[in-house]
């Protein structure tokens, strides 16, 4: 199989999964291509992946592959020619309190706390939200990659956490959860606007945020931060805002 320079492929291997229901378009069905062994998947090989579309869930490398469905699209955002509209300005001003500090990934239990009620809040029904401790692990403690957790926190008490992967060419989004019950809140956006920001600071060129899929509210608002590329093709092509407002939508 033909992927990559920068990767060994004399040591990784890569299949496709049984088809399964999709999770984002209704009576579809999804496959992913997974990249293995799990060990062997650096940072420096992680960021050529990313490059090429994959993303990663635990210690779990993959990108999707279905069949005659191209739905999903791999979205990062140019960090440094990214301008803020009106409505994230506004998000940045509200959250500029929020005290964040960068930390290992870690097994926490206020952080776990927080994980169910925002399960339970944001994603009813939808599998997640009754992920039990270990499975909470292994989705979002385990990796072989360079990764930070970040806490945002309002005079000491906890309101978010995310988990961020760094990359040779940026930094790759993994997860973020949030306090769900102030409806007023906007953090969301605001994790968005600090991770380029960080991205900024550090020197590099891109925010992945992921797939994006022009059909999935709970994925269209991604196009909202702009300039943006999709991967389209093996091509980065630049992605226009869509036509649905995503400003109106919080990211997940």
């Amino acid at each position: 199989m033909s992927l990559l320079n920068d990767i060994p492929l004399s040591a990784l291997h890569f299949y496709l999964t049984a088809p399964y229901p999709c999770s984002y378009l209704p009576d579809l069905q999804a496959r992913s291509q997974v990249a293995t062994p799990a060990f062997l998947i650096s940072t420096p090989a992680y960021s050529g992946l990313v490059r090429h579309g994959f993303r990663r869930s635990g210690a779990y490398t993959y990108r999707p592959h279905c069949d005659g469905c191209h739905a999903c699209v791999p979205l990062r955002v140019l960090a440094k020619q990214f301008t803020a509209n009106r409505s994230q300005r506004r998000a940045w001003a509200q959250h500029a309190h929020l005290e964040a500090s960068l930390h290992p990934l870690q097994d926490n239990a206020e952080h776990y706390e927080l994980y169910q009620r925002y399960q339970r809040a944001r994603h009813p029904n939808g599998g997640m939200d009754n992920n039990d401790h270990e499975s909470y692990r292994n989705f979002l403690l385990q990796s072989h990659v360079d990764s930070l957790l970040v806490e945002f926190r309002e005079q000491g008490m906890l309101r978010m956490v995310s988990v961020i992967d760094l990359l040779g060419d940026g930094l790759s989004s993994v997860y973020t959860f949030y306090e769900p019950d102030l409806p007023r809140a906007r953090f969301g956006v605001y994790n968005v606007l600090w991770q380029i920001e960080l991205c900024r600071k550090l020197d590099l060129d891109f925010v992945y945020l992921g797939y994006w899929i022009e059909h999935s509210r709970k994925m269209a608002y991604k196009t909202g931060y702009q300039p943006a590329q999709g991967l389209i093709d093996g091509v980065w092509r630049t992605l226009d805002k869509h036509a649905m407002n995503p400003d109106e939508v919080e990211s997940p």
